[in-house]
């Protein structure tokens, strides 16, 4: 796909959304430090995409338990995992889980978690996440406060013990809702270009076709963006 300027065409606004694994584009999806894990897609992360205030910051979770006897020490783990269930709504947070796409957790699927081993012997750990939103006047740093305070107030269940792990990451809804404000951006950037080389010459895009990628580009902030290429080329 190509858009040339003098007569941008925003072809990514009518573009029909590529369908990913997991139906990424249109899920809750964790962003990282890092951009997302593609082998076909080039490594070069464009100038240009869209900055903003991701839709929640979430943190990884474990409750931990070392009860000896195993039937035992799954039910307070999961006990404990329906307490924070029962008052996540109170306290301003949501639970979830998944690595890449974020999905919630509820008194419905909460006992489809897998307990996993831990490094002590008799004791296993349930590892999921909690999400609060980054809504206007809630940055990333509040939202911590406000997931710490939360982790604290769950009332333990025998021998199970919840901690934070890990590091704050972010989440972002539908991301591909975003590909015409990308290709906005994108045209802009374009017909700014193409005034600045002259009438002799246009700017090519290629790549409007591909998937909306992200990346993490603040404390409470995301760059989405579409990895195209723009080329300088003589007016034939």
């Amino acid at each position: 796909m190509k858009l040339v300027t003098g007569l941008i065409v925003l072809a990514a606004a009518v573009v029909p959304t590529i369908a990913h694994a997991q139906d990424e584009g249109a899920a809750e999806v964790i962003v990282s430090a890092m951009r997302r894990n593609a082998d076909d897609y080039s490594a070069d992360m464009p100038a240009v995409g869209l900055r903003r205030t991701a839709d929640f910051a979430i943190q990884e979770v474990t409750i931990t338990g070392d009860t000896r006897d195993a039937g035992q020490r799954a039910d307070e783990i999961y006990a404990m995992l329906a307490n924070a269930i029962a008052g996540a709504s109170k306290a301003g947070v949501q639970l979830a889980f998944g690595e890449r796409v974020v999905q919630a957790v509820t008194l419905k699927n909460y006992r489809d978690l897998s307990l996993e081993r831990d490094s002590r012997p008799d004791s296993q750990q349930l590892k999921f996440l909690v999400k609060s939103p980054l809504a206007a006047g809630t940055d990333a740093a509040s939202a911590q406060a406000r997931i710490n305070a939360f982790i604290k107030a769950v009332k333990p269940v025998g021998r199970a013990l919840m901690e934070a792990s890990g590091d704050l990451t972010l989440s972002v809804v539908a991301p591909d809702q975003y590909r015409g404000a990308i290709a906005d951006a994108i045209a802009a950037d374009a017909r700014t270009l193409s005034a600045r080389f002259g009438p002799d010459y246009a700017v090519e895009v290629e790549g409007l076709n591909r998937p909306v990628e992200w990346a993490r580009a603040g404390l409470s902030e995301v760059l989405l963006y579409i990895p195209y290429k723009l080329v300088i080329v003589p007016k034939r």
